[in-house]
């Protein structure tokens, strides 16, 4: 069973950094598109941002600019990088695969929230 293990979310004050990193317990993990997703009490879960097994990428237009996603299929990782962060970007983020129909069970998420 595919295990999903988020990390790196924290408290930062606006117009900060943090970087988020998902470790997927998969042996075909470099042949999946993978994607960041996030979630708030108020909202349902939204895409973030996609990347495909072969590195090509996808922005919401809320974080294009700001957050880059990025793999390791060496370490089964997949990485989010978000710069100059903004109250609205508080949620709790998770990873998981790209395609709805592909999703695996989620994991428990990481929580990120940004003072004003």
């Amino acid at each position: 069973q595919v295990q999903l293990v988020e990390s790196g979310g924290g408290l930062v004050q606006a117009g900060g950094s943090l970087r988020l990193s998902c470790v997927a317990t998969e042996r075909a993990f470099r042949l999946r598109d993978m994607g960041w997703y996030r979630q708030t009490p108020e909202n349902q879960r939204e895409l973030v941002a996609t990347i495909s097994k072969g590195g090509s990428t996808y922005y919401i237009d809320s974080v294009k600019g700001r957050f880059t996603i990025s793999r390791d299929n060496d370490k089964n990782t997949v990485d989010l990088q978000m710069n100059t962060l903004k109250p609205e970007d508080t949620a709790v983020y998770y990873c998981n695969r790209a395609s709805r129909s592909l999703w695996v069970s989620w994991g428990q998420g990481t929580q990120v929230t940004v003072s004003s």
